[in-house]
């Protein structure tokens, strides 16, 4: 088995490209055949998948899909992931960098995080696809003059593109309720800020509310309280970490803002069901 190292890996563009901007389409039958796509990584910048044919395994942050044709994922550059094997696929994937996305995009992408596989009708397929072609045709005309503007518009009008179906596909998003606003502010702190702040109240005085109302608006929204909200980013990173690195348990504890690590311990366990060491052994290779 490949030594573990301290940091979970990321996987960078390949040099000869433009930087921060990579799309391409492949043909694909059985396992990947590179270790940095088998191993699990990271990416530095956004991924997209449209499966155009065939099926792509693969595995997101200990859950695995099975994409088939004439649908899409996205994957944020924080999550953990791998190709698991192709089975008859074609595939047309790119990656931006966030330098290199629009900011709206930007911060529509972050509320999006995590997503599952979108199905996509025909004719939304048909456009999309249409859409990559193209891109992958501008990403080879590098003797035009604006050839770094073209390709970065273009590939943000594709990214618009996809997050559109995601949206259109999720709930009513018309209208934004009071309660659906501070939730999307809860959500963007306690991503910035999991490490540090585990208090609901402490979020809520970023957010100059009440406890209470911060609890009743994130629990009309997404179903559930804060503090199960902060548990469960605190502990997917610590999943993460024990799977991905070679960390002890003391020093995933002391990343993730404990300074007791009998006590994260005892909280892995309430979540989990099973001890950090347990749950390392179980998903070793």
């Amino acid at each position: 088995m490949e030594k573990k190292s301290k940091h979970i890996p990321v996987n960078r563009l390949p040099s000869g490209i433009r930087e921060g901007i990579f799309i391409g389409r492949i043909l694909f039958d059985g396992l990947p055949g590179a270790k940095e796509v088998e191993r699990p990584h990271r990416d530095n910048g956004h991924l997209f998948i449209l499966q155009e044919k065939g099926t792509t395994h693969l595995e997101i942050d200990f859950q695995k899909y099975s994409i088939a044709a004439s649908s899409l994922i996205y994957i944020h550059p924080d999550q953990i992931h791998r190709v698991i094997a192709f089975e008859d696929a074609t595939v047309t994937s790119w990656i931006i960098t966030s330098e290199n996305l629009q900011q709206e995009n930007l911060d529509l992408l972050a509320d999006l995080t995590p997503v599952n596989a979108l199905s996509l009708k025909t004719e939304t397929f048909s456009m999309i696809l249409k859409t990559a072609s193209l891109c992958i045709q501008f990403s080879e005309r590098k003797q035009e003059k604006l050839f770094n503007s073209i390709l970065k518009e273009s590939c943000n009008t594709l990214v618009t593109l996809v997050i559109s179906q995601y949206l259109a596909q999720s709930k009513n998003t018309d209208s934004h309720s009071r309660f659906e606003l501070i939730t999307k502010s809860f959500k963007s702190l306690l991503e910035r800020d999991f490490a540090k702040i585990k208090s609901p109240g402490a979020y809520a005085e970023c957010l100059n509310i009440s406890t209470p109302y911060l609890n009743e608006c994130v629990k009309t929204v997404t179903g559930n309280p804060v503090s199960f909200l902060i548990q469960q980013r605190v502990i997917l990173e610590a999943k993460r970490l024990l799977c991905y690195s070679d960390k002890s348990i003391k020093e995933i504890a002391a990343e993730l803002g404990y300074d007791d690590y009998s006590y994260f311990t005892r909280l892995f366990v309430k979540v989990t069901g099973m001890t950090p060491l347990n749950f390392r052994a179980k998903n070793l290779d």
